[in-house]
């Protein structure tokens, strides 16, 4: 089984303008198909990965133009420093969430094995889904359902948890979906799960924060006329990237100059969203949700 198949392969890599003799970053190395494409493209210039998790390094291009650099990609900006870099020519960050990670059941990523509670990218990180599930508050639980899984019932469905919980410990993937099995009823049931697993896994990621902090690096480290290519899944990462796009940062304020002309710092390269193909979703359906944006930093 593939560790991962590259979405959106040659529309996000086409989409950076690559220099032959140019710096790029792949935020998101995973299985590595971007990276590989991107290299095809270098002479002289290098590319530099990011990965936090350590299963990635499988993956590794044995190249001298390339170096892999195990950490977050909210890290990006102290750790291209270390390697000497303050510029790059170009960043690509595919964001989903790779088909290895979803496919192996001691990650506990998918509703689809009975593996356990985890859900770690890093798995050295302190913080797991079965800590989220089984210590977070009532209260807390709800937030998370409602901001991360934009779910409407999430009140409901922390309550649910908590009072499961009482009797035994919450501490696998069925056993969670066990328990909140009754609410689907009338609703779309995979859709309803995959919600509640997006919002788990992004509480124990901290996927929003570390986002907001790689792109706001991006801005920085990007040399004028550098591409930025990011795919996205979901709304909460779209809207982030939508923002920082056509509005100049990733709150979404619009803001002018003295003489009323707006501060942006990228143009749009193309102003509609990029879908996979109907061919690549037939051949990946793990793609039908991606979105692809591309800018340049002016």
């Amino acid at each position: 089984m593939a560790y991962h198949e590259a979405v959106l392969l040659s529309e996000s890599v086409q989409g950076l303008n690559i220099k032959p003799d140019g710096i790029y970053v792949d935020v998101t190395f995973g299985g590595g198909g971007h990276s590989r494409e991107i290299i095809k493209n270098l002479s002289r210039g290098h590319l530099f990965a990011f990965d936090q998790d350590t299963d990635a390094n499988n993956n590794i291009l044995e190249k001298e133009n390339f170096k892999l650099l195990n950490t977050n990609f909210r890290n990006i900006r102290n750790f291209l420093r270390v390697e000497g870099i303050n510029k790059i020519d170009g960043l690509l960050a595919d964001l989903g969430v790779s088909s290895h990670q979803f496919d192996i059941s001691e990650r506990g990523f998918s509703t689809r094995f009975s593996g356990p509670l985890d859900m770690r990218m890093n798995l050295i990180s302190k913080l797991d889904a079965k800590q989220v599930i089984n210590y977070y508050s009532e209260e807390d639980l709800a937030k998370v359902f409602f901001e991360y899984g934009e779910l409407r019932e999430s009140r409901k469905i922390a309550k649910t948890i908590v009072a499961a919980r009482k009797e035994k410990q919450i501490l696998t993937t069925n056993q969670l979906l066990d328990c909140i099995q009754y609410l689907t009823i009338g609703r779309k049931r995979n859709q309803f799960f995959s919600r509640v697993f997006q919002a788990i896994r992004i509480e124990v990621n901290d996927e929003i924060q570390a986002l907001k902090e790689m792109l706001n690096a991006a801005t920085d480290l990007l040399k004028v006329g550098g591409r930025l290519s990011v795919i996205s899944y979901h709304s909460l990462e779209d809207r982030l990237v939508k923002n920082l796009v056509k509005k100049g940062n990733i709150e979404g304020n619009l803001q002018k100059d003295f003489y009323g002309n707006p501060l942006k710092s990228f143009k749009e390269i193309s102003k509609k969203i990029i879908v996979p193909s109907e061919k690549e979703i037939k051949n990946n359906p793990r793609a039908r949700s991606a979105k692809l944006r591309i800018a340049e930093k002016i």
